[in-house]
């Protein structure tokens, strides 16, 4: 299936610096995607029973992992249980760089992991990067 603009993409930010980075970034590259926001752990988490419900699954996750309540590798740990989010795509975009946080990452099944750069321009490079490959390029199953 080619990705379907009038899916969400869900953002799981706690830090108000990097969502408003995050949200900027998107729109000077015009994505078509809403997004939907999670502000911590738990709200990311929230979403599987609303998604059972018949909402609209995202076509992306981008999962922070230093968040408050649940951190980051347990929601996609949580994730990956449940059947209904068990195949979402969810990227990694997180500060840390550190090999434990990758390795456990890859472990728990994320697809993707993105250190996010300090420097504007060269976040709004990594956002035009997930736009141009998750929306655009990447097929998802019917």
């Amino acid at each position: 299936m080619i990705s379907d603009p009038t899916r969400p993409i869900l953002l799981v930010e706690d830090n108000p610096v990097d969502l408003d980075l995050t949200l900027r970034a998107f729109a000077h590259h015009n994505l078509a995607s809403p997004i939907q926001v999670a502000r911590d752990g738990q709200e990311a988490l929230d979403w599987i029973p609303r998604w059972e419900a018949g909402e609209t699954l995202p076509l992306v996750i981008l999962l922070d992992l230093k968040l408050p309540r649940v951190d980051g590798l347990d929601v996609l740990r949580r994730l990956r249980e449940h059947p209904v989010s068990r195949d979402l795509p969810v990227v990694v975009l997180t500060s840390s760089s550190e090999d434990r946080d990758v390795k456990a990452a890859y472990g728990l099944h994320a697809n993707s992991y993105i250190v996010k750069p300090v420097n504007f321009e060269k976040f709004m490079d990594v956002a035009a990067q997930i736009k141009l490959y998750w929306l655009l390029i990447n097929h998802l199953p019917e």
